[in-house]
């Protein structure tokens, strides 16, 4: 079983920058899709971005959107997320996540997920 393993959290303030990665195992093209979803203190899970290795076709949450940009770097087998003026509404644990086929919203679509990383965004 493929393990993810992700790394980059870490504490900021408002209006900084931070960017996630996420490497795997082994080969982590035997996946269709790589997403980024976050998890608040007492809130459920939700889908950040997405991305589709063959292509590099994108999609993002609504509250992300102009602000995060999810990349692949085909040759490291990695994914990244860069964060832009991060907001304390961001803050969250976030987690990789991988998948066969196409990009979905839904926790449940995916089986591979990584351990989470921490980020804290305060003044």
């Amino acid at each position: 079983q493929v393990q993810l393993v992700e790394s980059g959290g870490g504490l900021v303030q408002p209006g900084e920058s931070l960017r996630l990665s996420c490497a795997a195992s082994r080969n982590i093209r035997t996946f269709d899709t790589m997403a980024w979803f976050r998890q608040a203190p007492g809130k459920e899970r939700e889908f950040v971005a997405g991305i589709i290795w063959i292509g590099g076709t994108t999609s993002y949450a609504d509250s992300v959107k102009g602000r995060f940009t999810i990349s692949r770097d085909y040759a490291e087998d990695t994914v990244y997320l860069q964060m832009n003026s991060l907001k304390p509404e961001d803050t969250a644990v976030y987690y990789c996540a991988a998948r066969k086929f196409k990009t979905t919203t839904i926790v449940g679509d995916y089986p591979s997920w990584g351990q989470g990383t921490q980020v804290t965004v305060s003044s």
